[in-house]
């Protein structure tokens, strides 16, 4: 890890004598029965469970927001900021780095960033930290470290306020989310053990199906000769006589039916619909066979928490509280219309004429380029805010009232002449009071 730059908290004692925490994060091999070897990654029904979450969250796009009163708001008016959230190191993209933070919360109910910074304090990059082991350490002021350890033995301590850490389960421990290692053991261990005698179910439909039983006493060599000679003869499909058999009184022929175990199919969907209960998923949307209504309560309850987590998390590392003062925040944005039916997408034109939506904005959501000028809001002539016609008119001079009357009158078209005069009275005494 020497991408990183390392952190040394003025006490070095343990954590335990300080008064810290640690967490074992899910990635090393146990010893146990299980098809997974301890590894939740490696099942593929936790990697089904997870990768709809982690997929959504690597779609969304991040964005500095600068909302200050005098200024009014901006939207990545810090370049720094913006190249920071797109391409947060040399090796991976935000996208990427996003699902991969992703992947480790939901595997660990625990996910942390490394802000490293330049010499005057600024974010310059983000690094995902991969460690087997996080702990925590405090120095004599109380200021809080981290300690991480890594698969290939070396360890790093850095400045808890130098870190974005992504938590869920968050309940007993101060600092981490509880591992979900304890609650998943045992739903897994059925399920390997299900995933075994499926596989030795198989195995055993190869085994002996029939049995010669020879009257007389016989060698070991003769005994393996005659049973070839038996299979040759009768079970071979090339031969004349496959499908009848025909034995002599030395020896008698019995056919073994396997009867094998197999699991049961419904208490086997019912431990995985246990396992889809625990990270809060379903069929459908494992399988991507969701309704528009289906992923949207998918995402409020599951995604959006974490993108409220991120929103925060993100805006407290990145900048200082003075910064923040400012109005700086850092926002994820998530385009969840993308499986929202035509009937509903098109339903937003309204949106767009009441200039909540840009041109674009709307374009995005039907999959379709974006337009020059589609940035801008725009808002029907109907849909004008309220009395601002009356104030338009306040605004008319004489000259142009004069030009206005003349108009009127010609619009309206009057036949007879002395309902055309006195309209033309009326407002000639309206332009020349006098």
């Amino acid at each position: 890890m020497g991408l990183f730059k390392k952190r040394e908290p003025t006490n070095k004692g343990d954590s335990n004598k300080t008064g810290g925490s640690v967490i074992k994060m899910i990635t090393m091999t146990g010893d146990n029965y299980y098809a997974w070897n301890g590894q939740l990654y490696d099942s593929d029904i936790v990697r089904a469970c997870i990768r709809p979450k982690v997929k959504a969250i690597g779609k969304l796009i991040g964005k500095h927001i600068r909302d200050d009163p005098a200024g009014g708001l901006k939207v990545n008016p810090d370049a720094n900021i913006s190249f920071l959230l797109s391409e947060p190191n040399p090796y991976m993209t935000g996208q990427q780095m996003q699902e991969k933070v992703a992947n480790q919360l939901c595997i660990n109910n625990n996910a942390f960033i490394l802000i490293v910074r330049d010499e005057n304090g600024k974010p310059m990059q983000l690094y995902p930290i991969p460690c087997i082991w996080a702990g925590t350490k405090y120095n004599e002021s109380g200021e809080l470290f981290l300690k991480f350890l890594y698969r290939n033995g070396k360890s790093d301590t850095f400045k808890y306020s130098d870190i974005i850490h992504l938590r869920q389960d968050y309940n007993e421990d101060d600092i981490f989310g509880e591992s979900p290692a304890e609650a998943l053991t045992g739903m897994m261990e059925v399920i390997g053990t299900i995933d075994k005698g499926i596989i030795k179910a198989i195995k055993n439909s190869g085994v002996v199906r029939w049995l010669l039983t020879f009257t007389g006493s016989m060698r070991d060599e003769d005994i393996k000769k005659n049973v070839e000679k038996f299979v040759e003869n009768y079970l071979a499909v090339e031969t004349d006589t496959f499908g009848a058999a025909g034995v002599d009184a030395k020896a008698k022929v019995e056919r073994i039916e396997p009867k094998d175990y197999v699991p049961n199919a419904a208490q086997t969907d019912r431990t995985i619909e246990r396992v889809y209960s625990f990270f809060n998923t379903n069929k459908k949307i494992v399988q991507s066979d969701y309704s528009e209504n289906e992923w949207n309560a998918y995402y409020e309850s599951e995604i959006e928490p974490v993108v409220i987590q991120m929103h925060q998390t993100y805006t407290a590392g990145l900048f200082t509280r003075k910064e923040r003062g400012f109005g700086n925040r850092i926002v994820f944005e998530a385009n969840n219309l993308q499986c929202a039916s035509l009937t509903t997408k098109l339903a937003f034109q309204a949106m767009v004429d009441r200039g909540a939506m840009t041109p674009n904005e709307w374009r995005a959501t039907m999959n379709m380029a974006p337009i020059p000028g589609g940035d801008e809001p725009i808002r029907r002539l109907d849909t004008q805010v309220v009395n601002l016609v009356k104030d338009t008119l306040e605004k008319v001079d004489q000259e142009n009232y004069k030009a206005m009357t003349e108009v009127i009158i010609k619009l309206l078209g009057y036949t007879e002449g002395g309902e055309k005069h006195e309209v033309q009275n009326q407002l000639t005494r309206r332009n020349d009071p006098e």
